[in-house]
């Protein structure tokens, strides 16, 4: 446990907690008397945080005495692994610890209770005391002046009875007499947490900061006959001042206050906070702050929807953007570039693929005015759109358009074994689909298809294209040159492809092609 303890300071310090342990103070007996402190403000940002409380009693130039109170047992070993690891590590300082006493109660938030003796050298921590005494004689101050400058503080006697109240805290009960009477029945230490209310613990933990919070008991509220009711207690911070001469013990505090829902939830006003200090400004700015923090967090919202809804204008974007971009280059080869490939990294060598090509015949005829120029258009655009759908329907690949013709190929860039059946079955497609299709001047169509191996691969930089290259493109294209309207004109190698069970062909003797080979 004493390891894991040192290994538990190590791992926080990665987040920046050394940070506020090295604030503490110069000396290690600083970080001593003011570790619950640290304790005291980290329960804002941890409030389930159910933290040990610990004090100095004793401080000597060998060491001091730490008792340590906590509400779990078997820690021991853990917290003085601790110990051991900030006073070398951020203090540099050689500890040795050794355990005065322990025992367990069952009263009390704190029911384990440790005793440790702490020795290291601490001569440089008491000479700096010393040197810090001020040894010029000031006058008296009656005890009175102090308690108008903290208007809820308290004075005390060793037998823990009031001696002087501040004037606001007289306003809290103004039907009750707090003169005499046990500082117990308004005051309850908070902090540290689970020590008993009495004098030896008072004078021990006047260096602690302490909190208290004013208890009105149901006896009280019956006596008193103010029609101020109190909704909650009023949480008191400050530090408890030993005044030896008298034997006496004054509490000098201010209410805690984070803002003005707290005020009211209080029945206090601001005009009832202490005149100096930053009570009242803390409690306004506390009000902005959490105004000022419910505006970020709709500004916040806000963008949030923003952000939400720019992200589905950029999906839809980027939708459209891959449609177009899948239309120019296949899928496979556009994910490749992406990926940082070259262009000429995407070139393959195809062994055999099926090339179409389809033909609108009969448009070169039209005249060539503004009317009938915009009809041409229309009815390619209507034919190509046609022939888009079927491709999709189709494994088929939609190369380019030239002019009136429109290229497509089966077995790349996506390879498979029947691609002359498919692309056959395309072609039907269009054949049998095409008198169906209205379109502003009537228009025939031609086709032909040749299979071979081909070389594929993205050509260009400023406008790429996915293209295809070889003697079988050639061929093909002087297969739909050499078809006739209507027709599906295929070479001897597409025929000896074709599944003879699914299609039908017809020779058609022979013809002369002007091909490269």
């Amino acid at each position: 446990m004493t390891i894991f303890g040192k290994c538990f300071v190590q791992f926080c310090s990665t987040f920046g907690y050394h940070k506020i342990i090295q604030a503490t103070g110069r000396f290690f007996t600083d970080f001593l008397q003011n570790v619950d402190n640290i304790h005291l403000q980290m329960r804002f940002t941890y409030p389930k945080m159910n933290s040990p409380s610990m004090y100095v009693t004793d401080v000597d130039k060998n060491g001091a005495v730490l008792v340590y109170r906590s509400s779990r047992v078997g820690f021991k070993h853990y917290f003085m692994g601790q110990l051991e690891y900030i006073a070398e590590q951020f203090f540099k300082t050689e500890l040795k610890i050794t355990v005065l006493e322990e025992f367990i109660s069952n009263d009390g938030f704190k029911n384990v209770t440790i005793k440790f003796r702490l020795n290291y050298d601490n001569n440089e921590f008491i000479g700096n005391a010393q040197s810090m005494i001020i040894n010029t004689n000031l006058p008296p101050i009656s005890s009175k002046f102090l308690l108008d400058l903290f208007p809820y503080s308290v004075m005390f006697g060793k037998n823990l009875r009031i001696l002087g109240t501040g004037p606001k805290l007289l306003t809290l009960f103004p039907d009750v007499k707090l003169m005499h009477s046990p500082v117990s029945n308004i005051l309850k230490i908070r902090r540290p947490r689970g020590i008993p209310f009495t004098w030896d613990n008072v004078t021990v933990c006047k260096s602690n900061t302490l909190d208290e919070g004013i208890v009105r008991r149901k006896s009280w509220i019956w006596q008193t006959s103010s029609k101020r009711r109190f909704k909650n207690n009023i949480l008191l911070k400050g530090e408890m001042k030993h005044i030896p001469n008298i034997e006496a013990v004054i509490y000098l505090c201010s209410p805690v206050v984070n803002n003005l829902e707290d005020l009211m939830k209080m029945s206090l006003y601001l005009s009832d906070l202490n005149r100096h200090g930053l009570g009242r400004e803390l409690a306004v700015k506390g009000w902005h702050n959490c105004s000022r923090l419910e505006q970020r967090f709709e500004e916040a919202e806000e963008l949030c929807k923003e952000l939400e809804e720019n992200h589905r204008l950029l999906e839809e974007s980027k939708a459209k953007s891959d449609a177009l971009l899948y239309s120019m280059i296949p899928k496979p080869v556009a994910d490749l570039l992406r990926a940082g490939a070259r262009p000429l990294d995407t070139c393959k060598n195809f062994d055999c693929v099926t090339i179409v090509f389809i033909e609108l015949c009969g448009l070169k005829s039209i005249e060539n005015t503004v009317h009938d120029v915009m009809s041409v258009v229309e009815t390619m655009n209507i034919m190509f759109t046609h022939f888009d759908k079927a491709v999709d329907d189709f494994q088929v690949y939609k190369v380019e358009t030239v002019g009136e013709v429109y290229m497509a190929v089966g077995g790349a860039p996506q390879i498979m074994e029947n691609h002359s059946n498919v692309v056959a079955s395309f072609s039907l497609e269009i054949i049998s689909t095409f008198p169906d299709v209205k379109t502003p001047v009537p228009v025939q169509i031609r086709i032909g298809m040749h299979s071979g191996p081909v070389v594929a691969g993205v050509v260009g930089l400023k406008l790429p294209r996915y293209c295809l290259f070889g003697d079988t493109v050639n061929t093909a294209a002087r297969m739909q040159t050499t078809s006739e309207p209507g027709k599906i004109h295929l070479s001897s190698a597409t025929k000896k492809l074709l599944d003879q069970k699914l299609f039908i062909t017809v020779p058609r003797g022979k013809i002369f092609v002007k091909v490269s080979n």
